[in-house]
Parts: C-alpha cells; structure tokens; sequence
C-alpha cells in the first residue's frame, strides 16, 4: 500500500477563536501535527518533510540576527500562532513585528496566542501546504493588512515577495537563487536566495 505524503484534513464544521483554543488544550502530548483556523475551519497537516526545517532554520538564523542587532522588533518561529481580526487563527513559519507596535500592546498571557497583525509573514512551501498558502492563506495575510509577506519554494529555487500597497498585495517579485532583494519591511536587508536554500 502506498502512502500518501501530502495530506491534509480539515473539519466540516465551523470554530470561534475562543472554541479553537479550547479544541487544542484537548489534544494529547503525543499528537505534533499543525493545526490552523482558516474561516473558521481546523486545518490540520503533518509535520514538515525535509528540507522545511532547514530553511526555517536557516531564514530565522539570517532574518533573526538583523532584527535582533538593530533592535527592530520581535520575530517569532513556526510554533507561534496568532489571532487575526479575521477570526482566523494562523502559525506561520516565521513572523515579524516591528518594535513600535509591538510595546504599544498589553504583555500578552503566557500561553496564549497573540493578537496582533505581523509585518511580516513568512511560508515554507511544501507539497501539503503550497496551493493553501499561495491562495486562502495569502488572502488571509492580505485582508488582514500584513505589509509582505514572503513564499520560500525550495522545489523552484526562488522566494515569491508581496508586498502591502494600499489594500492590497501586489503581483509579488519572484527572486530565484542568485539574486538578491531589498524587503521594504526590514530596510537594509539584503541577501541571497540561496542562503536560505539548501
């Protein structure tokens, strides 16, 4: 029998936030599949194949170094989720919020998960994941003002940028390994593709 590496479920019925987090608390120790709210559905999927934890590693090592050494806000990884104005609860692999908005907020409860919009957003393609976070997800991101928000395709060797203008994302600036970009979000940073790409 072959499996099927590239599943995901999702439920049939609709949660509030509020129901999301308590359906997670129920959840054994055991159990470390990604679960997500996405218009009011759980999405459930696996966790990641090679090489996503590569690439997470890699991109929090880079992105992380020249947020922390500018002071220019506080980055999360992939197990932090966030509570967006949408209703929809997301995880994704790596986030950004700049220092100003982030001390404008109460001291979120340990815990919990935190109710601000990042600047910047951050998704790992993988087989399981990649038609959601080039579409719901992206809407998602978009309705809920984040100013970029960036694809790694390891498969295509490039990084897919949208980025905020008005209400809207732009087409998104493709970057394949070999060339380097300048995010609007973290001015002054500069790198290649390929050094986030294994």
């Amino acid at each position: 029998m072959s499996v099927r590496t590239d599943l995901v479920f999702e439920s049939t019925s609709t949660l509030t936030q509020a129901e999301f987090f308590d359906w997670l608390l129920t959840r054994p120790p055991s159990d470390c599949s990604h679960y997500e709210l996405l218009h009011g559905r759980v999405v459930m999927t696996a966790p990641a194949g090679h090489p996503h934890g590569t690439i997470d590693g890699a991109l929090s090592r880079v992105l992380g170094s020249f947020i922390h050494e500018r002071r220019l806000g506080t980055y999360f990884g992939s197990s932090q989720g966030f509570e967006l104005p949408s209703g929809d609860t997301v995880e994704p692999d790596f986030a950004f919020v700049v220092a100003e908005r982030w001390n404008a907020i109460p001291p979120p409860p340990a815990g919990g998960f935190l109710r601000i919009v990042p600047d910047l957003v951050v998704e790992i393609l993988s087989r399981s994941t990649a038609t959601r976070d080039r579409g719901e997800k992206r809407d998602i991101y978009e309705g809920n003002g984040v100013p970029e928000y960036w694809i790694v395709d390891a498969e295509a060797a490039e990084l897919t940028v949208f980025s905020r203008h008005q209400d809207h994302f732009d087409g998104g600036r493709v970057f394949p390994i070999g060339t380097t970009f300048d995010s609007e979000v973290l001015a002054g940073l500069q790198f290649d593709v390929g050094s986030v790409l294994p």
